[in-house]
């Protein structure tokens, strides 16, 4: 049994029975570790923001050493999470979001902006709903509150990021990790879903937190 507990951060507008977040928890049964993996949607999609997933997070914490592992937006919340909390002692980020309010600003103009606070909600395709569900202006709001480039806490970190991610670009996981020695990058030829290389990714997993290959 390992010396640690793991926590899976699914993505945003994804859910606890994405691919990815079904993987790892069957191979890790694999080695006899449990894998929470909570649903970070909590019924209110709509109301979502990254201070509520940090609580969330935090709550299921425990006091024992803990790893995160974190899809897109699980990799941004993982990052934060870690910054504040001694128990995380190692994070693996698969594509990561740092950035995630320039991707916002990008693909939405100014006009679009106001309207979405004007009208409080915005409609968001909901991958895991396989829909469109109405997002609350509080979510770009409480990002803009947050500020990645200033994490700064040495925890041991992974990240596997694919070179053809049209979603959220390797460039932001290269800046991220140039300036932090203790983050080792993973490019991949692979997109966002990363879903191709799950075999690889497992293998990496393996020997960043020193498990027997399954």
């Amino acid at each position: 049994m390992a010396e640690f507990s793991v926590i899976y951060i699914h993505g945003f507008a994804s859910s606890p029975s994405s691919g990815k977040a079904r993987y790892f928890r069957e191979k890790f049964a694999e080695l006899g570790i449990p894998v929470q993996i909570p649903d970070l949607n909590q019924g209110d999609f709509t109301h979502l923001t990254l201070t509520r997933q940090i609580q969330q997070i935090t709550a299921l914490l425990p006091p024992t050493p803990t790893v995160l592992i974190g899809s897109s937006f699980g990799g941004l919340t993982a990052a934060f999470l870690a910054e504040e909390h001694r128990q995380i002692s190692h994070m693996l980020l698969l594509a990561p979001a740092f950035g995630m309010i320039r991707y916002w600003r990008e693909r939405l103009t100014p006009a679009q902006i106001q309207q979405w606070q004007v009208q409080g909600t915005m409609p968001v395709y909901h991958y895991g709903e396989g829909k469109e569900l109405p997002l609350h202006y509080d979510f770009f709001a409480d990002l803009q509150t947050y500020d990645d480039t200033q994490l700064s806490r040495c925890v041991p970190t992974l990240i596997l990021h694919g070179e053809q991610d049209d979603v959220v670009p390797l460039q932001v996981s290269e800046i991220y990790a140039q300036s932090r020695p203790w983050v080792k990058l993973v490019k991949l030829e692979d997109d966002h879903s990363l879903k191709k290389d799950l075999p690889f990714i497992w293998q990496e997993t393996c020997a960043f937190l020193e498990l027997p290959p399954s």
